[in-house]
């Protein structure tokens, strides 16, 4: 589990919740190992598991049980803090429904994971306009969100999950609210950052939008069922 061409090395997780009396296994003793530059699509129905492992991936939620590294090292059972910590510094996330605020213009949505992390960063606009020029966004740096289209949205998404420099890059459902053009394009983008050397993980149930992936997980019932690689 020392690979440094692993990003995450699973192995037997399992992460339970309690309903009432009875015991809910979302996740049920799952191995899994991401490396480096990999492009992955997790498919599977509403209550296979999928979103539970993005959780678990991006430090939103520990495993009850089982081992978890992230690169390299052992991140099974560390703190809030530390959990908070990866998640602002080395994970970047994209979102359905953009997740911009409507009061920001393009360019502060774009910065606030530098604002979350706490990290002092001497050239912010910079770094902002460098990630919007990555997503051809630049021109729109002083809008608001109401001012773009459901694409452009989705484009100042991705720029904000650069602008940390991330190892792992998730995405859920990104390409939910476009139409058919703009999924491409934003699908596009994506296979262009495994060049920059990201990796790239997003939860859909749309087999299209799978198909651009290199490598297809199809979880059920908290398992693995398929594991294909293009």
């Amino acid at each position: 589990m020392t690979d440094p061409s692993t990003v995450f090395a699973l192995k037997d997780i399992r992460r339970t919740y309690k309903v009432g009396s009875e015991l809910v296994h979302a996740i049920d003793g799952l191995d899994l190992t991401i490396r480096d530059r990999e492009f992955i699509a997790v498919i599977g129905t509403s209550g296979s598991g999928k979103s539970t492992l993005m959780h678990t991936l991006g430090f939103m939620e520990s495993p009850t049980e089982g081992q978890m590294a992230f690169e390299g090292e052992d991140v099974s059972s560390i703190s809030r803090s530390q959990r908070a910590h990866l998640r602002a510094t080395r994970i970047g996330f994209i979102f359905q429904s953009f997740n911009l605020l409507a009061k920001l213009t393009v360019l502060d949505n774009v910065l606030l994971p530098l604002v979350y992390s706490r990290q002092k960063v001497s050239n912010k606009k910079e770094l902002g306009m460098n990630a919007l020029e990555r997503v051809g966004m630049e021109h729109r740096a002083t809008h608001r969100p109401s001012q773009l289209s459901g694409g452009e949205r989705q484009r100042v998404a991705i720029a904000r999950s650069l602008i940390n420099k991330p190892r792992l890059i998730l995405a859920d459902e990104p390409t939910g609210n476009l139409d058919t053009k703009n999924r491409g394009r934003i699908m596009d983008l994506f296979g262009s950052l495994l060049d920059e050397g990201i990796t790239l993980a997003l939860v859909t149930h749309d087999d299209e939008v799978a198909q651009y992936a290199k490598r297809r997980i199809r979880m059920q019932d908290g398992k693995i069922v398929e594991d294909t690689a293009q």
